[in-house]
């Protein structure tokens, strides 16, 4: 058989543009969605299209390090797994995170939904924390510092000997909290409200012991209760 080469040319050429243009119509498609009954991972990153990270779900084993506009650095001491929160630029803002197992016969179980200052720790928590028979739940409030926390320099500095010289370095690496308010069930088994002041120190609480006694304490700046109102029916 006699091949027109103009024609195969031609040919050639009409089969590679409509390629060309399926795979153009397939690029501007809607992205396809798939189902699934289960699906077995260990960690999932969840993205903006720009690949911006905003939410990671993973195992105890999987989960990351502290992640600062996209940095990653070690995590001093994170043992759960559960989800963590990300912000418009990729930094860390807030998570749930939880575990629990039985320790020397006791058990222990943790569970912490929190939300973060601006490239800070947390300034709300709610959580509930079991050690054997040492048990708190509630919800906390807290301030920090004014000034990002520097990871790297922290990081660095965890894994040091204690002493007041790292302390007061880790301070100054922007490390710090001033508790503002808690609600909820303390260790001594009573349900308790505590204010704080702006330097962390409790003025008021109003409190139902396990008896079930209830008193409202006004304290000084030196923690001393000025005053007390007590349930005078009991």
């Amino acid at each position: 058989m006699r091949i027109d080469a103009s024609r195969a040319i031609g040919a050639y050429a009409a089969v590679t543009t409509l390629a060309i243009a399926w795979l153009m119509l397939g690029a501007n498609a809607a992205p396809k969605t798939a189902a699934f009954d289960t699906i077995d991972v260990q960690r999932i990153n969840i993205r903006e299209p720009d690949g911006t990270l905003r939410m990671t779900i993973a195992s105890r084993d999987r989960m990351p390090g502290i992640i600062v506009a996209g940095r990653e650095t070690p995590h001093p001491d994170r043992p759960q797994a559960g989800m963590i929160f990300y912000n418009d630029e990729g930094t860390e803002n807030g998570g749930l995170v939880f575990s629990g197992a039985l320790k020397d016969g006791k058990p222990t179980n943790l569970g912490a939904l929190s939300f973060d200052r601006w490239r800070q720790d947390q300034t709300v928590a709610l959580s509930s924390d079991e050690a054997g028979q040492t048990r708190q739940a509630g919800l906390a409030i807290n301030d920090r510092p004014d000034r990002p926390v520097d990871f790297p320099t922290v990081a660095r500095l965890v894994r040091q000997p204690a002493s007041a010289q790292r302390d007061a370095a880790i301070r100054a690496a922007g490390v710090g909290v001033a508790p503002r308010a808690f609600l909820g069930r303390t260790p001594d088994k009573a349900s308790v409200l505590a204010l704080r002041d702006p330097d962390g120190r409790k003025r008021l609480e109003l409190k139902v012991a396990a008896d079930g006694r209830a008193t409202i304490d006004f304290l000084d700046d030196q923690g001393h209760v000025t005053r007390s109102i007590t349930d005078v029916n009991r």
